[in-house]
């Protein structure tokens, strides 16, 4: 078992699974937290504001998923399309993350228990 603060996440543009092995003390074993879903507003007036609103619900979503990593040392990201680029582009540019190394990976959705043993399998647990 890890000393070693370690965490994956699978997203797409909506959603996300994290599987970590600590809380805010401790590493122990890992486990699927709540998921993370992204906030969608319908129904803007113009593109400008759809625009805003879209980015202001994507600054959200990594909000909410940093506050889930926060005190991670390595991280295991994956998903469809691009969204986890983004995100991983958005932890280098935010002091508390731009030390965190992270792996980018690909990974069509799955279960939550299919993606603990894929987290599990990648850091050798």
């Amino acid at each position: 078992m890890s000393e070693r603060k370690l965490a994956g996440i699978w997203m797409d543009s909506e959603s996300a699974t994290v599987v970590k092995n600590h809380d805010i003390e401790s590493a122990y074993k890992f486990f699927v937290c709540n998921p993370v879903k992204k906030d969608v507003q319908h129904g803007n007036s113009s593109e400008k504001n759809a625009n805003n609103v879209e980015q202001t619900n994507m600054a959200k979503f990594f909000k909410d998923l940093e506050h889930l990593i926060t005190n991670t040392e390595e991280l295991y990201l994956t998903g469809t399309g691009t969204v986890q680029e983004q995100f991983k582009n958005h932890l280098a540019e935010t002091a508390q993350f731009k030390n965190l190394k992270v792996t980018l990976d690909t990974d069509q959705k799955m279960s939550d228990q299919q993606f603990l043993e894929k987290v599990k399998k990648h850091f050798g647990e």
